[in-house]
This record gives C-alpha cells, sequence and structure tokens, in this order.
C-alpha cells in the first residue's frame, strides 16, 4: 500500500485552519478552491468531490475529532482498491498551524498520483488560508 504523507505551515491561527478543514462540504470555497471546483453531500456521511480536472471523487465521511482537529475520509468506487485519507491541524504558536495530510491508496501505482494532487492542494490552501488571514488582520 501506498502511504503518503505531506504537511505544511501555514500562517493562520489553529482555529481558523481547522474551520476550513472541518468544513467538508465546503472544500472548493474554505479550503482549496480552484483545485477543487465543486463540493456536494449526499446523505449526511458522503460527500462528492470534483477536481478541477474533472476527476470526481465520492467519499464516505469517516471521522472528524473536534478535540484532535482530525478529519477523516474514505474514497469509494473509481480506480483504488482502497483509500483512507486524513488530515489533521496543529499548533505551530498562535498565529500559525501545521497541516498534515495522510492518504494510504492501493493499488501502489496511483501513489504518485494522489501525491501530486495533494501537494498542489495544499500549496493552495496554504495560499488561501494565508491570504484570508493577512485580511483578517
Amino acid at each position: 500500500m501506498a502511504s503518503i504523507r505531506k504537511e505544511v505551515v501555514i500562517e493562520a491561527p489553529p482555529a481558523e485552519v481547522w474551520s476550513a478543514v472541518r468544513d467538508y462540504g465546503q472544500v472548493h470555497t474554505r479550503l482549496c478552491p480552484g483545485v477543487v471546483v465543486d463540493t456536494r453531500m449526499e446523505s449526511g456521511e458522503l460527500r462528492v468531490v470534483t477536481f478541477a480536472s474533472g476527476l470526481v471523487l465520492r467519499e464516505l465521511i469517516v471521522d472528524v475529532d473536534d478535540q484532535a482537529r482530525r478529519f477523516v475520509w474514505s474514497a469509494i468506487g473509481g480506480r483504488a482498491k482502497h483509500h483512507n485519507g486524513a488530515m489533521q491541524v496543529l499548533d505551530e504558536g498562535p498565529r500559525a498551524s501545521r497541516l498534515v495530510w495522510v492518504a494510504d491508496i492501493l493499488p501502489h501505482n496511483l501513489g504518485p498520483v494522489v501525491a501530486a494532487i495533494m501537494e498542489e492542494g495544499l500549496a493552495v490552501t496554504k495560499a488561501h488560508l494565508e491570504a484570508k488571514a493577512r485580511r483578517a488582520a
């Protein structure tokens, strides 16, 4: 199984970063605009995420842990036999956060594709949330 871990420090308060991550039905507006172009919820625990590339993923919400600031989901259907994703927001001080994103995926050959999506997503998320934090300051 490919296990991919990416992380980025975001110059924004942990509570604000967690608020954006936790709002899992608004990925396209609050977290990763431009990379994700639409997010919609189906039943309470299933979301459909549409990427700018045209890729559409159906994802089952596994857990939202407000105390640990950790969000877990699993992609269902599609090319992956197995996919589990998790994002966690860690403190890097009062005005900075570390966003950690882990994905476990099978088959192995999807690892580089998923890693590239994660890198692009984190870069856009960092820029978006830092710009929002600067406007609020």
